[in-house]
């Protein structure tokens, strides 16, 4: 008897589109001898629709032996989800609510990582209720804080919203954009180097914790960092496995699995990092990496002769003891 698989996509997010192209890409590789897959729709709104027809979650997920959440940002990767899910004792990939909610929230993620031992980049968070002006505060970072920084959203992910400051205009410019889309923003100092990123899966090829090899991510000329656009423009170059030193790859694995194990994550996850002159720097960690064509988990996968069904099978029998 066939697994029913209900793939969550979509959801009242920033990250929507790519929400349904990681939907999408799920649905298309499930073994359909093992799995028979439910296409469960949110929109932006957050209403749930199933056999594309609006309902409620309970009709929605009526009949459904595992969720295989496919929701990115906001209320997929946040907690709130995985705590309706928890209320309805329905099994889900990916972690749990608490973690999830940890993991989202930079901040929260900066002091675990800090407390692990891991470095991150000198940054504040700072509140649009309490900061006044905008012009003020910008005003106030440029003379206490490092330049270049970097300004982005205190939650989230796929880099929606980073921007990079140079100087208080593009400081001033970056608080605007980012205060206009969340509450809290986070500002790091801009740490050079060769960014990267390492999946870790949960119990495959009989490790604990499995580490993919380390992807050296290139962006294009126009972004100096990998932002948003160049995620999922397609303007990067992605080496796999990365141009790293053997002490580097090393040390990259090691902390992707800390960060892992540390934030007690579930299934798999997907660390970033900065390698510069001064070390590696943790930047953020993704408890939902992208599953797309594009994404580069998959690609991670393909280098080290996984197919992404055989991921997928791997993870919702994971979910399925949860």
């Amino acid at each position: 008897m066939r697994t029913v698989v209900g793939v969550l996509r979509g959801g009242p997010s920033n990250e929507y589109e790519i929400s349904l192209k990681t939907g999408a890409s799920v649905l298309d590789a499930l073994d359909r001898e093992a799995y028979e897959p439910r296409d469960i729709f949110i929109d932006r709104e957050g209403q749930w629709h199933a056999r594309g027809v609006a309902t409620n979650p309970e009709r929605a997920l009526q009949g459904v032996d595992v969720v295989f959440n496919a929701l990115h940002g906001e209320y997929g990767e946040d907690g709130q989800v995985q705590r309706l899910l928890d209320r309805m004792a329905v099994p889900y990939t990916g972690s749990g609510a608490f973690s999830s909610a940890i993991a989202f929230n930079k901040q929260h993620t900066r002091n675990a990582a800090e407390k692990l031992g891991i470095k991150v980049a000198h940054g504040q968070v700072f509140d649009l209720s309490t900061a006044g002006e905008v012009e003020g505060l910008a005003h106030h970072i440029f003379r206490t804080f490092p330049h270049p920084s970097i300004v982005k959203p205190a939650a989230g992910g796929s880099s929606v919203g980073a921007a990079i400051a140079n100087d208080f205009h593009t400081l001033e410019r970056a608080l605007e954009l980012v205060f206009a889309m969340s509450p809290k923003v986070l500002v790091e100092e801009y740490i050079k180097g060769r960014e990267t990123t390492v999946g870790v899966i949960d119990g495959f090829r009989e490790e604990k914790f499995y580490a993919l090899p380390p992807v050296e991510i290139v962006p294009p000329p126009s972004s100096p960092f990998f932002d948003y656009e160049a995620k999922y423009g397609g303007q990067t170059l992605e080496r796999v496995p990365g141009n790293f030193s053997l002490d580097e790859k090393q040390a990259l694995i090691s902390l992707a699995k800390a960060v892992h194990e540390g934030l007690e994550l579930s299934h798999y996850s997907r660390s970033d990092f900065i390698v510069s002159k001064r070390g590696i720097y943790f930047l953020e960690v993704n408890t939902l990496p992208g599953l797309t064509r594009e994404s580069l988990l998959p690609k991670a996968l393909h280098a080290v002769g996984a197919k992404l069904s055989d991921f997928l099978h791997h993870i919702i029998s994971l979910a399925k003891r949860r």
